[in-house]
């Protein structure tokens, strides 16, 4: 096989180039940690002090998304500046803030301290995430790419594993807020691991920054969301701010893209997207997080307050989906190999529509072990579609433009599952009010539009009124399965529309003597 005249990586980076992938999987692992840490953690948040913090379901919901919209929007700036100044200070300074935050988090005393908090920990996850894509990319040339990512992609699955474990132990013996403390003893490893082997590297022609774009970014995002979650807090989308706030954030959001379509230096540079490929593998990304995120939102209610399962089952409950991960991410390039990134891909995002109906048909005595199978399905079909797609994007453009295509991937991630928590938590909002509804009426006007919000508004409501609060208890079950299978259908739908967009513009499997004639030119495209 063709290869360049001399190897890019340094010998002694290239030498340490595994144990380097430990150290930025060590620090992917607590960024992806503290979102399934706090999925088991939800419901207890949600439960009146002092156990949690009294959190209604659209509070949850920001709890959530602060850290996402956050993260989402200053993933752009935070790949150019790691760019710029250098990936391993921009990891070590990431990291350092990440930990405050962590530690301010595990200290809230309201739903809004914990939202700002989260917030500030989103902050420092921001220059985390695509600085370990773009160090990894700088380590290992370009044959060993796929491999490494693949890697890459299963440490995902494994803080999958481990963080609602860890999470359902700590709620277990502790408070609410050692779900968050957990992550500074992570962190303080990391960064002595870090300063020890990471080597610093950087674009030698890096973008300037765009302060404006990344306003207008994080700015549509918060409208478009806040409309979307109000609008299911309401059960009314036709509400006048419900409205307006949707508008005003869409309105944004295509200013953001007229913006930096006119701008000499975008944060994100529209111009990739003309490439169908790209495009597809960034939609795919996207749909799979929005369908994704929404499930595992109404999954843990399900497994805790309608199954009655304690925080630590419940995410005993989820290591099906973590270990189909970490088992069939690394090796997914086989496939691909085999039979192209279309087919893999396609038959992945048609397994995880497949899982998300089954939850459609979940009652309150289904037995356990068919969760357990969808949820190992589930996990292999994202694997079969994460692996295939990161690739995809991340040899789509030069290696010096690494940290752009590694925030580009994580951006739509993001942005996709924050999509998805809101459409989706507002699908289950709304469909769990309009079902309570009618069952609330012998309560005080006051508690019956609280006790709407959720089941677990619900269930608490029942609790304090003593026997004759047992009467809701039953529609409230009932409510909550109905609105869970309405919205596993949205989800459906969603995953469904990404099996066709990646059937129609992901690339098949080249003829044998075409991709051989092809490796030499995508190998140069790094220089």
């Amino acid at each position: 096989m063709t290869t360049s005249p001399a190897p890019r990586i340094p010998e002694a980076v290239h030498r340490r180039r595994w144990a380097i992938l430990g150290v930025l999987m060590l620090s992917l692992l607590i960024v992806v940690l503290d979102n399934s840490i706090l999925n088991v953690a939800i419901k207890t948040i949600a439960t009146p002090a002092p156990t949690g913090l009294g959190a209604t379901q659209s509070e949850i919901e920001w709890a959530i998304n602060s850290y996402t919209l956050v993260f989402a929007g200053l993933l752009f700036t935070a790949g150019l500046i790691g760019d710029r100044l250098g990936r391993k200070k921009v990891l070590l300074g990431g990291l350092v803030v990440f930990g405050i935050g962590s530690a301010l988090a595990a200290e809230s005393g309201s739903p809004g301290q914990l939202i700002t908090y989260r917030a500030v920990m989103a902050l420092g996850a921001a220059f985390v995430m695509p600085a370990t894509l773009a160090v990894l990319m700088n380590v290992f040339e370009r044959s060993e790419q796929p491999k490494a990512i693949g890697i890459w992609a299963g440490g995902v699955g494994l803080a999958i594993a481990i963080g609602p474990i860890t999470g359902g132990a700590l709620l277990d013996h502790f408070w609410w807020g050692s779900v968050f403390l957990i992550n500074v003893p992570i962190v303080l490893i990391a960064l002595a691991l870090m300063v020890w082997l990471v080597p610093d590297s950087r674009d030698p022609k890096p973008g300037r920054l765009d302060p404006v774009g990344v306003v207008l970014s994080v700015l549509g995002l918060v409208l478009l969301v806040y409309g979307i979650i109000k609008g299911g807090e309401l059960a009314d989308f036709t509400d006048a701010k419900v409205l307006a706030t949707i508008i005003a954030g869409v309105v944004v959001l295509i200013g953001f893209v007229v913006y930096e379509k006119r701008s000499d230096h975008p944060s994100l540079d529209v111009t990739y997207f003309r490439n169908k490929v790209f495009s597809a593998a960034m939609a795919a990304i996207a749909l799979v997080f929005f369908a994704l995120m929404g499930v595992t939102f109404f999954g843990v209610f399900y497994t805790q307050s309608v199954r009655g399962y304690s925080p630590l089952e419940s995410g005993l409950l989820m290591l099906p989906l973590a270990a189909a991960q970490m088992i069939f991410a690394p090796r997914a390039r086989l496939l691909v190999d085999r039979f192209g990134n279309r087919a893999t891909t396609t038959a992945g995002m048609l397994l995880i529509a497949a899982t998300l109906a089954a939850f459609a048909g979940f009652e309150a005595d289904t037995p356990i072990w068919l969760l357990e199978v969808v949820f190992f399905l589930m996990g292999t079909g994202m694997a079969h579609i994460m692996t295939p797609t990161s690739v995809v994007i991340m040899q789509a453009l030069p290696r010096e433009k690494a940290g752009s295509a590694s925030a580009l991937s994580n951006t739509f991630r993001q942005v996709g599952g924050a999509l998805g928590i809101a459409v989706l938590g507002s699908v289950l909002a709304t469909s769990y009010r309009n079902g309570i509804e009618g069952k609330l009426g012998a309560l005080p006007p006051g508690l019956r539009d609280t006790a709407g919000e959720s089941i677990e508004a619900t269930l608490g409501i029942a609790e304090k009124l003593g026997p004759r609060g047992q009467a809701l208890v039953t529609p409230a079950y009932d409510a909550f399965l109905h609105a869970m299978h309405v919205t596993a259908l949205w989800g459906t739908g969603v995953a469904l529309i990404g099996a066709v967009v990646v059937a129609v513009f992901l690339p098949g499997r080249p003829p044998a003597a075409e991709a051989g004639e092809r490796e030499p030119e995508l190998i140069s495209t790094g220089d």
